[in-house]
């Protein structure tokens, strides 16, 4: 049975043809299709069956995609990248990287890179920790007219494992590296295949480490302040003394202090975050953060809410000297779609149902599970959007009266209806065969025609 994919979709599918040898080429179309028609448990079979392949091919044509077949998750991450970048971001403008980890939960001890890790997600105490992979995830944050906020996509992705005990707890671990070096990988990546562009990274507390270090001038980052951070005042002016000249001033006060100090000198800006425009303070200074950032100049960015008598909500470091604090602020809580993103993957797109075990698949198939995501949304902002998928959605459930954009539920929807449709050429009629006719009488018998 010939594989038929719309026009819409096959022309993206094809910018990846040079990441592939001519028949992985047409497995990779094949599973993309079968991973995202699929309405079932995304396992490497399920994409089969998805695809209307699984008696045609042999299985072991999908499974040997993933375990010993010759491509790379980072070549298609950044080739898609380009294609985003290229598409959906202004000319000449910014390419914000927003980085975080996600937990995908795994049966069996022979899994490769499976640990014991923190299940952020969990509901009770008694199941805080789960046993599976944990992977770093790299997602571009783009802005979509037809949506209220900012769109994650996942394009480069790390799995991630504990380092080694035997090792000194300060000393490096090359085979493991820690999580913010994994991101620092992704971003070194993406920044040298986008040259010309600057990228700003935004990332939790988490990933405010030492592996920042000397990141240039076309890379920013900016997280959230570690309360244990210790940082300094700039270093002052040298006297023209003899000695080593300082590399950092006084110490800053506290995060705390400096919310509660009345000293401390505040301006009223307003910004707007989570589709909501709201007055904050904001405090700015310059200072550097020696342990991890060495003598790098970051500012510190506290944010309070007005109508609160003392306190702060958060604070942020940023290696952006430029950009006002309001556009850093809302900035970092466009961080928040990659926790969409997480989300819309595990629910909606099936990412992480996969079973396979060794290492060169597990390390695959997730990736290539979030660029399907990806693909998705790409080919939905290229060529599936229409102002009627937000009316039929709520013609068919009037009750969400306050739905005004597309879900990713929404786009997965509306490119699966195109997949079948296009499966269904005008043309001459043919006689049915004796499989058809049977799954036809059994869909009857089901619903008790």
């Amino acid at each position: 049975m010939p594989l038929h994919i719309p026009a819409s979709l096959d022309g993206l599918l094809s910018l990846f043809a040079d990441c592939f040898t001519k028949p992985t080429l047409q497995t990779f179309r094949a599973l993309v299709i079968g991973q995202i028609s699929q309405p079932g448990p995304r396992t490497v079979t399920g994409m089969l069956v998805g695809a209307r392949l699984s008696r045609v091919w042999d299985h072991c044509r999908a499974h040997r995609f993933f375990s010993r077949a010759r491509w790379s998750p980072d070549a298609l991450g950044l080739r898609l990248a380009e294609t985003i970048v290229e598409r959906l971001v202004p000319v000449g403008g910014a390419v914000v990287i927003a980085i975080d980890d996600t937990l995908f939960a795994r049966l069996g001890r022979k899994v490769h890179g499976t640990f014991w890790h923190y299940d952020a997600t969990a509901n009770a105490k008694a199941h805080t920790y789960a046993w599976g992979n944990s992977w770093v995830v790299a997602g571009v944050v783009v802005p979509v007219p037809f949506c209220e906020r900012s769109i994650c996509l996942p394009i480069l992705f790390r799995l991630w494992r504990p380092r080694r005990s035997h090792i000194p707890k300060n000393a490096p671990d090359p085979d493991r590296p820690s999580k913010p070096e994994l991101a620092r990988q992704i971003v070194d990546l993406l920044a040298d295949r986008l040259s010309g562009r600057t990228v700003h990274v935004v990332a939790d507390s988490a990933y405010g480490s030492r592996a920042w270090r000397g990141v240039g001038e076309r890379i920013s980052v900016t997280f959230r302040l570690r309360k244990d951070a210790a940082l300094f005042e700039p270093a002052p002016p040298r006297s023209g003394g003899r000695g080593r000249p300082a590399t950092r001033g006084a110490r800053c006060a506290g995060i705390s202090q400096i919310a509660h100090d009345p000293e401390t000198m505040w301006s009223a800006t307003e910004v707007t975050r989570y589709a909501t425009t709201k007055e904050v303070s904001v405090h700015d200074r310059h200072c550097v953060w020696p342990r991890a950032l060495l003598a790098t100049p970051v500012r510190l960015i506290v944010v309070a809410d007005p109508s609160r008598t003392a306190g702060h909500e958060f604070a942020l470091l940023t290696t952006d000297q430029h950009t006002a604090p309001a556009a850093l602020i809302e900035r970092y809580a466009d961080r928040w779609s990659i926790e969409v993103a997480f989300e819309d993957a595990k629910q909606l797109a099936g990412v992480g149902d996969a079973r396979n075990r060794v290492r060169t698949a597990v390390e695959r198939t997730v990736p290539f599970q979030f660029l399907c995501m990806t693909l998705t949304f790409v080919w939905y902002a290229m060529s599936g959007h229409h102002p009627e998928v937000v009316a039929e959605h709520r013609a068919r459930a009037p009750w969400y009266r306050t739905k005004t954009s597309p879900s990713f539920a929404d786009m997965l929807a509306k490119l699966r209806r195109v997949i079948i449709a296009a499966q269904y050429r005008p043309g001459r009629g043919q006689d049915p065969t004796t499989a058809e006719i049977s799954e036809v009488q059994h869909a009857w018998a089901a619903a008790g025609v």
